[in-house]
């Protein structure tokens, strides 16, 4: 959810950032403990820049399409656990956020975060479209996307949960030999 909050945030031309590894990747000493009241800000809100989302139709387009759910979910072999069918926008690639994660937690090195993406077909994010379950994660391969130096690409804000309820043509995986 974070990645959701810090992607909007920075897409609106606000300041916001992830820790590498969340809370618990930081020393408890190096944590506020104490109560702080903040100082008081101004949020100005802003419309959506077109530019940072994509339509039902770009994402069903073609290209650069990436998945950000999980290998089962993508694949699409049994019922979805949240959605009405099962499996992906035709010619996506499977990209899921949760493999960018070192055991640690951490992301995982600029090099092989890359790797994820040149694999997917995506060199540079400009032209690539993130998609996921509901928008949440497609965030979290977007801003990783930005940190390994590919560049900003756009979110599909309606994601599976949208095209899965349309009469649009859905694709699954080949199944394992």
């Amino acid at each position: 959810m974070a990645a959701r909050l810090v992607w909007m945030l920075r897409t609106t031309g606000h300041d916001a950032a992830l820790l590498d590894g969340g809370i618990d990747a930081f020393p408890a000493a190096s944590l506020e403990t104490r109560c702080v009241t903040p100082d008081s800000a101004q949020f100005t809100p802003v419309p959506w820049p077109r530019e940072s989302l994509a339509t039902i139709d770009e994402a069903a387009s073609g290209g650069a399409v990436v998945d950000a759910r999980d290998r089962t979910r993508f694949d699409g072999h049994g019922p979805d656990p949240v959605d009405p069918r099962s499996g992906h926008i035709p010619g996506a690639h499977n990209v899921p956020a949760r493999e960018h994660l070192a055991t640690d937690k951490t992301l995982q090195p600029i090099k092989q975060l890359r790797q994820h993406f040149e694999a997917a077909g995506v060199t540079d994010a400009s032209d690539m479209i993130s998609y996921c379950g509901s928008g949440v994660t497609a965030c979290h391969n977007l801003l990783v996307a930005e940190f390994a130096g590919l560049g900003r690409g756009r979110l599909f804000p309606g994601s599976w949960s949208q095209y899965a309820h349309t009469d649009r043509p859905a694709e699954t995986s080949p199944l394992p030999n």
